[in-house]
């Protein structure tokens, strides 16, 4: 059995670390690691209760500040994070928790990192914020490595091993950046709407602010995130989140993901603008076919309509490559893709990358922000990207992420009366799906009082995200608690 070498620091242990019966096996697995032949039932047993007499003083103290001063909008566990290293967290009790969250996603090279530390230092102590008024280097250098990768690993209309030089000033395409995934997709919205209606413009033969103007539709999908500003919620279909800020904004047509024949009556003259996650992240890890997207993108085109791919989840090598699409057909990529969360590695930052025929129209003072792309947001993004595409990196990605799917397929073989038989996602976005709706929320409350750290994901499934140079130990101590969770469920 072998440990994967990664650039940056992480614990490392064995994938099977408990003592096997008498007469156990391990099975082989194609990765190279061992695989358990039976479910792990060592964490059984609570080891992180969260009871009220287990709740020290001190952490009694701080809970209650948080109550007296804190918007009460998030439904949070009573214990208090205090710091972390690598994949791994620990509270305010000394508690130790393995981070499979990530940040919700976003801490792609874990916790306290040395070299993202020290880039937030030097960069700060030199140049902190501008605001957009005046150019720094920083905002530059990212832009153009975001735009390079997409051409060499394909996205955005580019197949895989392409480049393009700068040409009479663009390289074709564009960046903009802001601070956070919900501002990305904001942007991409407006600019949508912006060359919705210089396309309806340049046909009608008329102004483009003629009252005429209807091409201002958005169709978006159900089980969508992607976001909680108004424009966002507007397109992120979960009435949970909707009801109770309507009336939303105008001109937007809900379809269900993979449904070509609705496309028809989705997508039509009056659609600018059609936004979806290729990999569904909060709704529930949901893939969209290849050939749906084709489909998509194929009607986008019949009725001039700018196509955003959403991968602030998805993208940025979660699934092995830098964007989720990069891999599939050219003739089913995006105009636009929007992207964030691991991109500065917990820093906010947020970016919108969008072909030069969807940016031509795009003026000065047309979209814009005080912090966004600042020094700092930046110079961490350059770094976290540039470690991120690193190929040895991404190679050690690969093997991990092939171990969590192994381990993870056990798990719909040993538990069938309890998971969907098929294993969600790819690479390290990954979901479980459950055949009772109840059971993913107690899933994650019986990981987290075992001592990890997982999310759900929609109403039938638990979210597995955990930083992109996790190692396969980590993977394999989490499977097994993961395992005990189970078999607690199964024998309630």
């Amino acid at each position: 059995m072998r440990a994967i070498s990664r650039q940056a620091p992480r614990t490392l242990v064995r994938p099977v670390r408990r003592t096997l019966p008498v007469g156990a096996r391990c099975l082989s697995s194609g990765s190279g690691f061992l695989l358990p032949d039976a479910p792990c039932t060592l964490y059984t047993a609570v080891t992180h209760p969260e009871d009220p007499a287990s709740i020290a003083p001190k952490t009694q103290a701080m809970l209650d500040r948080s109550s007296a001063y804190i918007l009460p909008v998030y439904a949070r566990p009573p214990f208090v994070l205090e710091k972390g290293k690598g994949a791994y967290v620990w509270d305010a009790q000394g508690r130790q928790y393995l981070d499979f969250s990530a940040g919700i996603a976003v801490n792609a090279l874990g916790h306290g990192d040395p070299g993202v530390v020290e880039v937030m230092r030097s960069t700060a102590t030199s140049l902190l914020h501008t605001s957009n008024v005046y150019h720094h280097k920083y905002a530059g250098e990212l832009a153009e490595l975001l735009v390079t990768l997409t051409q060499s690993e394909g996205g955005l209309g580019w197949a895989p091993g392409s480049s393009h030089s700068p040409v009479n000033g663009t390289s074709g395409a564009k960046v903009f950046f802001s601070n956070s995934g919900t501002e990305a997709n904001e942007g991409a919205l407006k600019i949508a709407r912006k060359v919705g209606k210089a396309r309806w413009a340049a046909a009608a033969g008329k102004p483009w602010d003629d009252a005429a103007c209807d091409k201002y539709e958005i169709v978006c999908f159900e089980r969508g995130f992607h976001g909680r500003s108004m424009g966002a919620l507007s397109v992120t279909t979960n009435a949970k989140y909707q009801k109770p800020f309507m009336p939303l904004i105008p001109g937007v047509k809900v379809g269900q993901l993979n449904d070509t024949a609705g496309l028809g009556s989705l997508v039509g003259e009056k659609t600018c603008a059609v936004i979806v996650e290729p990999i569904q992240g909060e709704g529930g890890i949901n893939a969209a076919d290849v050939d749906w997207l084709r489909a998509l993108r194929k009607k986008c085109d019949e009725v001039g309509a700018v196509l955003i791919y959403d991968e602030i989840q998805c993208g940025l090598y979660r699934t092995g490559s830098i964007w989720a699409h990069s891999s599939i057909p050219v003739d089913a990529h995006p105009d636009i893709v929007t992207t964030a969360k691991p991109l500065a590695n917990g820093y906010p930052i947020g970016a919108v990358l969008m072909r030069d025929s969807v940016a031509e129209v795009m003026t000065a003072g047309t979209h814009g922000t005080t912090f966004g792309g600042s020094p700092l947001a930046c110079a961490l993004g350059f770094h976290v990207l540039s470690r991120l595409s690193d190929k040895a990196f991404v190679a050690s990605l690969w093997e991990t992420s092939a171990y969590l799917e192994q381990r993870l397929q056990l798990l719909t073989r040993w538990f069938p009366a309890i998971l969907e038989e098929k294993v969600r996602g790819r690479g390290l976005i990954r979901g479980l799906g459950f055949n009772d709706h109840s059971h993913p929320a107690q899933v994650v409350n019986l990981a987290r009082e075992r001592g990890v750290l997982l999310l759900t994901a929609g109403t039938d499934a638990v979210r597995l995200v955990p930083s992109l140079n996790v190692g396969a130990g980590e993977v394999g101590h989490a499977m097994d608690v993961v395992e005990s969770c189970l078999h607690v469920l199964n024998t309630a």
